[in-house]
């Protein structure tokens, strides 16, 4: 627990069973639970904390050839997108981590900061260091649109299925753009430092966002009733309605905010860089409803799972919390590199990794 001092133990390996499981002993202060080929539970009683330790069910390794910064996974749970530091953004088999030869998504110029697949899964969006946003078939690798920024893009969201999408750059503006016509709607927040991430949510009925000073344009599609939440670098985290382009609330955490993310049209998480994890009502933000802290590395995902979310930082630690179980569950093998992004489908998991590998974990195999 976050003010304690760190509590070390040992495991030790006494042998395997006849099904291949191992048999596992704790020193003293630790006790160990169920162990399967793929997991093992640790708890430590006196602190009252228990965590599942899970190993990889698959590792794909042929992808890239240098650190994955992002990833996503498409709504059937068929493909994979990632984006690489070795230049490349490849559409992948999710079950097997075989690449789509055909399907090499080229045209950005420097890093591919990030992708995703709309909702269809038969089409991607991605963001890059070049200043622009690309729209591309994950059918034929063709590049559908593309949409010039001022400068570097760092993370982008989709609006309901795909009509409008949104963006957020360096140059601190998120923007709001019609697929379309390839042209850009409006400038729906200007901050006075980098956006690193956005997500855009259905907000709470109660909430108040703001009255447009103008009538939206009639190619504005799905913005009523969505705030767009904004994790910027000058440590705050900032709420807008997302029609109106009014500010709805303004949170200042204890470090630059890397990632956020909605848990339902009520709660919202948000990620620093000094390794804590805010969870706040957007109805009242004064002040958070927890801050989790587990380590002082940075958090560099946010993703909701279940009834709870799964979470990443710069020392290779993944691990998912929910309201059900009585234990975190930590996805292992990264060691000690960071953990850029994580995706699910079901219960399958699948986080990128600067050690340049795809890992995919089965929740089953608990």
């Amino acid at each position: 627990p976050a003010g304690k001092p760190t509590l070390y133990g040992s495991l030790t390996r006494r042998g395997l069973s006849t099904e291949g499981v191992p048999d596992i002993a704790a020193s003293e202060g630790f006790v160990v639970g169920k162990v399967t080929k793929k997991s093992i539970l640790i708890s430590c009683p006196h602190e009252n904390v228990s965590t599942k330790f899970l190993a990889p069910y698959t590792t794909f390794c042929r992808i890239h050839q240098k650190s994955i910064t992002c990833l996503d996974i498409s709504s059937g749970g068929g493909l994979g997108v990632s984006t690489s530091t070795d230049g490349t953004m490849k559409i992948w088999q999710a079950a097997n981590g075989e690449i789509r030869v055909r399907l090499l998504l080229e045209g950005h110029v420097y890093d591919v900061n990030c992708c995703r697949f709309f909702p269809s899964g038969l089409v991607v969006l991605s963001g890059g260091m070049d200043a622009q946003l690309k729209i591309w078939s994950a059918e034929d690798a063709s590049c559908v649109h593309g949409l010039c920024f001022d400068a570097g893009i760092l993370d982008t969201a989709i609006v309901d299925r795909g009509r409008n999408v949104l963006s957020c750059s360096r140059d601190g503006t998120a923007r709001l753009w019609d697929c379309g016509k390839s042209a850009c709607l409006g400038v729906i927040a200007d901050c006075s430092s980098p956006v690193n991430s956005i997500a855009v949510g259905t907000a709470d009925n109660s909430l108040n966002l703001g009255t447009p000073e103008k009538a939206p344009s009639e190619r504005e599609i799905g913005t009523e009733g969505k705030i767009l939440l904004l994790a910027r670098e000058d440590k705050k985290l900032q709420g807008v309605g997302l029609q109106s382009r009014q500010p709805v609330f303004l949170f200042v955490g204890s470090d630059a905010f890397n990632c956020c993310t909605f848990l339902s049209s009520t709660y919202i998480l948000a990620g620093t860089q000094d390794g804590n994890i805010y969870q706040l009502d957007v109805r009242n933000t004064n002040a958070p409803i927890q801050v989790i802290h587990r380590s002082g590395a940075p958090v560099l995902s946010l993703l909701p799972y279940r009834d709870g979310f799964i979470a990443s930082q710069g020392d290779g630690t993944c691990f998912i919390i929910q309201q059900d179980l009585d234990y975190v569950l930590d996805l292992t093998e990264a060691d000690c590199d960071p953990v850029y992004k994580v995706a699910s489908w079901e219960k399958q998991i699948y986080t990128c990794c600067r050690d340049g590998i795809v890992r995919r974990y089965q929740l089953s195999d608990l």
